[in-house]
This record gives C-alpha cells, structure tokens and sequence, in this order.
C-alpha cells in the first residue's frame, strides 16, 4: 500500500538521477576551479597577490577543493563534500566584496546550488549516521 504522502517510484529515480547530475556538475567546476589554481594559472596568482594571504593559500584552497569536489562523487561521503565546499564558497564570497571587489553572482549561485546538493543528501546522511 502506497502512502498518500509518498512520491512515485518514478519520481525518486528521476529526483536520485538529478541530484547525482547536479553533484557530478558541482564536481566537475570545482575540480576546474582547483586545476587553475594549482597550476598557478596568471589570474589565480593575481588574485590571491590583490587577497593578501600569500600564494601557498592558493595552493590550499586549490587541495581544498579537489577533496570537497572528489567527496562529491560518493553518496556515502556526498554530503560532508557540499559541507566542505560551501566554507569554500563562503571565503570566496568574502573575498569578492571585500578586497576583489567582484562578481559575487557566480559564487552565490554555487552556493546555491551546494546547499540544494546538501539538503538532497540530508535524508540520506540521517539514515547512514543517525
């Protein structure tokens, strides 16, 4: 017997299909991002001169998001990836409005996007770690 609440089964393989797409998605900008910024790409360099931290913050944010975009791909581990990314996210962001002074579009619609990944995977973290 099927609950009233309870979408069809239809539903959640489409709603599963599209969660791991936006994952893969998110991965693969942030395994992009990473590559730029480990392979001291001129506008990466420039722009963590203008931030002030030094260039090896560079290379730490660039391992920082290779992990976070590599946890995305496992269910299991889905969830702390988006987790993960989001701190990114949220540096970048400060990053932008405050001695960058750029696009903050871009790093709030990953930001978004993360936060939809990570509410996708709650029900799932629940049921592994409850």
């Amino acid at each position: 017997m099927v609950e009233v609440n309870e979408p069809p089964k239809r539903w959640r393989r489409l709603s599963a299909a599209g969660a791991w797409a936006l994952r893969f998605m998110l991965a693969a900008v942030f395994l992009l991002a990473a590559a730029a910024k480990l392979a001291g790409h001129p506008k990466m360099v420039a722009e963590f001169g203008v931030i002030g931290l030094g260039q090896g913050f560079r290379i730490f944010t660039g391992l920082v998001e290779v992990a976070g975009a590599l946890l995305l791909f496992w269910p299991r581990t889905a969830f702390a990836g988006a987790i993960i990314l989001l701190g990114v996210c949220a540096g970048a962001f400060a990053a932008q409005a405050g001695p960058l002074h750029g696009d903050l579009m871009h790093v709030v619609v990953l930001a978004l996007l993360l936060a939809l990944a990570a509410w996708s995977l709650r029900p799932l973290e629940r049921r592994i770690n409850p």
